[in-house]
């Protein structure tokens, strides 16, 4: 893409995110997903990563996705439209690594969060949320693994990037890169971002529109 191009996409997305965006729907099984007339670009994270906090970042909203300390707050897909004329839905998905629910909950809502990211056409891309402080962890290569064996294309993104020191975040940030890149599913460009200082979100704004539109 030229650099006239990419700022035309940017100043697209920013316009996007500053204009209509409202909550559709939440849905606890399959059964009650939205018709697929719209790309979907979904969020998938580690409970207590910020997914929250990324969304209403991305929104410019203080509470569009409740934010909350506790893990495993989000237990549906939550369905949110952007633009009028309607463009794209962005998708909260339920955290997931969580220890203190009980078993048969986390089943459940694994369940569900496979079933969708296995069997929605209409989804071109999926945000893989990870902790700066932490890295990868198993539970997110788990994740990983199973978008690749969906073919599911997807975006690593570090959360939280202002809680770690430069030299930190960049080592985790190759880190990331290297293992990135032996996933076939995972897409090269790899955010870093921070919900606190705006750091990183009209990027990530930009990658999302691009996704839904290509």
């Amino acid at each position: 893409m030229s650099p006239v191009a990419d700022q035309e996409l940017t100043e697209r997305a920013r316009k996007l995110f500053a204009g209509p965006i409202e909550f559709l729907k939440s849905a606890p099984e399959l059964k009650f997903l939205p018709d697929p007339d719209v790309p979907e670009i979904a969020f998938a994270g580690r409970s207590n990563v910020g997914k929250s906090s990324l969304l209403n970042a991305i929104t410019n909203r203080n509470s569009l996705a409740r934010t909350s300390n506790t893990p495993g707050r989000t237990q549906e897909l939550n369905f949110f439209d952007v633009g009028q004329p309607l463009q794209l839905r962005l998708v909260d998905m339920p955290g997931y690594g969580f220890a203190d629910a009980p078993k048969d909950l986390v089943k459940r809502w694994r369940f569900l969060v496979n079933d969708y990211l296995r069997g929605r056409a209409v989804l071109k891309r999926t945000l893989v949320l990870v902790d700066s402080r932490h890295g990868l962890k198993e539970v997110d290569r788990e994740v990983m693994r199973m978008l690749d064996d969906a073919a599911v294309s997807y975006h690593l993104v570090l959360t939280k990037g202002d809680k770690v020191k430069p030299s930190a975040l960049g080592a985790i940030y190759e880190a990331t890169m290297v293992e990135a890149a032996r996933h076939p599913a995972a897409h090269p460009s790899i955010f870093t971002t921070s919900s606190e200082t705006g750091s990183g979100i009209p990027e990530l704004r930009t990658a999302i529109l691009e996704a839904a539109t290509t």
